[in-house]
């Protein structure tokens, strides 16, 4: 009995500092992997699950951004246009001569503006945010193309290359880049008053206000750090490619935010935390990745994406249904 006792109290200790939802998440990612293994023997290899690794530094990134603003009780459906936007502007700086450092500053804090602007949108205009955001994704797509006359432009600059081309330690610096933003913004979510902030603003906006807390000051900064990290991402993803293209990374906002749910941050807002999305970008991009070994036609991959998010809103329902 006794021995029964203790090992109820080591699980019961063991879910309490994961969490159920991430050890079901956990379990979802070892299956998947199981049957991707199975089916195919490329699977399961280092270099494939360095491929993985690689392809989640873009999502990755904007999944960071996004999932502060789902757990503020918003969203942002520019990720996409703005790391477009953002590998033809450093493309243009490089070949303008302008260094990898100065080119990655000013990217970023043109991805930080935009931001600023859809934060601006929502909280002045009082324009809904997917409202917002979807048209502010479509203006600056449209400026990505018209500052580069609709052509890829390639980069010869060698050290700005070697950001996506080169390793330490073995790791792809891209990856390593990626783990960073993770282990500071989760900090920053869960030690600093703005994440706490940020929780109660999107799970209560009524005791947010009543604490005093300028909800809008916590949404605009949210906006920003996901413009931010997306610029970051598109800037990388530019350095993978060697050119900024202005079609690249369309869908981006769709993939970060079925990671996020996924990850089990609630779509209401208020709950969830970025331990959580690290699981649902593994589980994405493993997913695609398989389809994609296994030789998968586009277009049913695209099916097999779309039914995913329907998955993790559905898996989302279900959580705020038992939460009630």
């Amino acid at each position: 009995m006794q021995t029964n006792e203790v090992k109820q109290d080591k699980w019961s200790i063991i879910k309490q500092y994961i969490g159920s939802e991430k050890i079901g998440l956990m379990i979802a990612l070892v299956v998947m992997v199981i049957i991707f293994s199975y089916l195919s023997p490329h699977y399961f290899t280092a270099k494939n699950l360095m491929n993985i690794l690689v392809a989640s530094s873009l999502v990755g990134l904007a999944a960071i951004g996004q999932s502060y603003l789902v757990i503020g009780g918003q969203i942002d459906l520019s990720p996409g246009a703005v790391a477009g936007f953002s590998g033809v502007l450093a493309a243009i700086l490089l070949q303008n001569g302008f260094g990898t450092v100065p080119t990655l500053l000013i990217v970023v804090v043109a991805g930080i503006l935009i931001g600023f602007i859809n934060s601006l949108i929502v909280n002045t205009l009082k324009i809904a945010p997917f409202i917002a955001t979807l048209a502010t994704m479509q203006a600056i797509r449209g400026l990505a193309y018209i500052i580069c006359n609709g052509k890829p432009i390639y980069i010869q600059d060698k050290t700005y290359l070697s950001i996506g081309k080169d390793r330490i330690l073995g790791v792809p610096i891209p990856v390593i880049i990626l783990i960073l933003a993770f282990i500071v913004f989760i900090i920053l979510l869960s030690k600093s008053r703005f994440g706490r902030n940020l929780y109660i603003v999107g799970g209560n906006p009524v005791a947010a206000r009543l604490a005093g807390i300028n909800a809008k000051r916590v949404i605009s900064k949210a906006f920003m750090i996901t413009s931010g990290l997306s610029a970051l991402g598109g800037a990388i993803l530019a350095s993978r490619m060697n050119s900024g293209q202005p079609s690249s990374s369309m869908g981006l906002e769709m993939s970060a935010v079925t990671a996020v749910v996924l990850g089990g941050i609630a779509f209401t807002g208020g709950i969830g935390s970025l331990g959580g999305t690290v699981i649902g970008v593994l589980i994405l991009q493993g997913f695609n990745n398989g389809l994609l070994i296994m030789n998968v036609p586009q277009f049913w991959q695209y099916v097999a994406s779309g039914l995913l998010l329907v998955a993790a809103l559905s898996f989302d329902y279900l959580r705020s249904r038992k939460r009630v």
